[in-house]
């Protein structure tokens, strides 16, 4: 006979979101953590649909961090935060041309390019905005990888810490939360 108090069980974690709090939990416990323990994520990233509600939920998050900006960053910030504002964060629909356009101005504001001996790289001087862009980014083509959105996690959550070098630490560990939380909700989303 059931006890007429006895609550329905808690849905079970999935294996993605149990190994993401256990990053965050050896974080906490030794520090830091690396790099390559979100790989976690490519594979619940091969629902194609959740890499582009990934890139909306990294763009909003940076943009959310951003603070004490010039006014020509500030002003490419308001302009991201308008064309995702009202946006379904489960199953985001982005306008093409518009998105194009946005994303083409965000990589051309940060287009700076410096030779070093063994080539050229891009010189990103605000990586919130390059977090945005590349949220946007995965929301433009067809077909990308999975490996492309573990990427921008990587790029989200890397936190430099000289007595552990750039890896899963310090900050880092609050970043993979809000991930955890942002899986969690799709999960339930997907389930309703």
């Amino acid at each position: 006979m059931a006890s007429a108090n006895k609550r329905p069980a808690a849905p079970k974690a999935s294996p993605v979101l149990v190994k993401l709090q256990k990053i965050v939990a050896d974080i906490r416990e030794s520090g830091n953590a690396t790099l390559t323990r979100l790989t976690v994520l490519k594979r619940w990233f091969e629902t194609p649909w959740r890499i582009q509600a990934f890139g909306v939920f990294i763009a909003r998050q940076a943009i959310r961090r951003r603070s004490g900006e010039t006014p020509e960053v500030e002003a490419m910030f308001v302009e991201a935060h308008e064309f995702l504002a009202g946006m379904d964060p489960v199953h985001p629909t982005f306008p093409a041309k518009a998105a194009r356009a946005l994303h083409t101005r965000l990589v051309a504001f940060q287009n700076e390019h410096q030779r070093l001996e063994w080539g050229a790289v891009r010189v990103i001087r605000n990586w919130n905005l390059m977090l945005v862009e590349s949220g946007i980014g995965l929301n433009l083509w067809h077909n990308i990888a999975p490996t492309e959105a573990y990427r921008l996690a990587v790029d989200y959550c890397q936190h430099y810490d000289p007595r552990y070098g750039n890896g899963l630490n310090g900050p880092s560990a609050e970043r993979i939360e809000e991930i955890v939380s942002f899986v969690h909700a799709t999960e339930a989303g997907e389930e309703a």
